[in-house]
């Protein structure tokens, strides 16, 4: 399928019509697909919240190919459409040469910082996260060995595994955690196979709950820890639902609120950096009655202390990105 079949409403999702206003969003999402059930799809749930609260409509496109980036941006902006919102750092650079040509185009970019006048880049605070649901993997491990999944080799991901191991030994000093990463191109979003293959590993070495933080790639790791019979912790969206009573939670990156807002901002799209974090809700860990009877009140207890603590400023973890060291391993 072609960019422009894509753009034309093959894809799942709202048509691309001839009609349709100058001032349409337009959502690009990042290799992997909108259907990932992690980073792309809380995206794609933030922009059908938008559309159906407003009755608006919005332009998307899932990329097959790296050389398509710079396409769709330029694409999207000469069809009219503001904002413009991309999923993921992988935009960083494209976005970074495209955004000057077009100075009456706003874009919103998630995960990456772009200095241009008419971006609006998007960071989240998943440290604070990972801490949060390391603390619940090192209080429900009954081994003392826990795991580490990450997608794609990247200072974002070794971020996620710094502030879950921070939160594991918080909760048992003595623990072990294994940390595995899918692999170093964007290949590693999208490899449930590789996923399952790395679960089956850690768990031989011991581990009984395994994080993933690998997009696509998670579906795999939850999939087999559920079969294995050990305990999995889902990302980015909330991933209980996917094997109740077996995900011990998810931790939560609101890309939905982000991609809400920036949809509902339209063409008076604040620039600039935000920072979402648990203090301003962009970061949480997920309860529901998947996993309640996974969590008892203890847990539960000490761990909305940490995350009150964080809120409050009173509990630091580190953030990976602010020097690439982790002071735990």
């Amino acid at each position: 399928m072609t960019l422009m079949q894509k753009f034309l409403g093959a894809a799942a999702g709202v048509a691309l019509s001839a009609g349709a206003a100058l001032a349409e969003p337009a959502l690009i999402f990042d290799l992997g697909g909108k259907f990932d059930k992690s980073f792309n799809e809380a995206a794609f749930s933030g922009a059908q919240r938008w559309a159906s609260q407003t009755g608006g409509t919005f332009r998307e496109i899932e990329l097959q190919s790296e050389a398509q980036r710079e396409q769709a941006l330029r694409r999207f902006a000469e069809a009219g459409s503001n904002p413009i919102i991309m999923t993921g750092f992988a935009f960083g650079n494209v976005l970074d040469e495209v955004a000057p040509d077009y100075p009456d185009t706003k874009f919103a970019i998630i995960d990456m910082v772009v200095n241009q006048p008419n971006v609006r880049s998007v960071v989240f605070n998943e440290h604070e996260g990972s801490y949060l649901v390391g603390m619940m993997a090192g209080m429900a491990s009954k081994s003392g060995t826990v795991g580490f999944i990450g997608g794609m080799d990247i200072p974002l991901i070794r971020k996620f595994a710094c502030g879950y191991v921070q939160g594991v030994k918080a909760a048992n000093p003595d623990a072990t955690v294994i940390q595995n990463m899918t692999g170093t191109t964007p290949a590693a979003w999208n490899d449930p196979v590789k996923g399952s293959e790395l679960t089956k590993a850690q768990i031989s070495q011991g581990a009984d709950v395994v994080y993933a933080a690998a997009g696509g790639t998670g579906v795999g790791v939850l999939q087999t820890a559920a079969d294995e019979g050990i305990l999995s912790i889902g990302v980015d969206s909330n991933q209980n639902y996917l094997h109740s009573g077996k995900v011990l939670t998810s931790m939560m990156k609101r890309v939905d609120n982000a991609v809400f807002e920036a949809m509902t901002e339209g063409e008076e799209l604040r620039i600039g950096f935000s920072v979402m974090g648990v203090a301003n809700g962009g970061i949480d860990y997920a309860m529901d009655e998947h996993n309640k009877g996974l969590v008892p009140v203890t847990m539960k207890n000490a761990v909305d202390d940490a995350k009150n603590k964080i809120s409050a400023g009173d509990l630091k973890v580190h953030d990976y990105m602010s020097d690439n060291t982790c002071p735990v391993e």
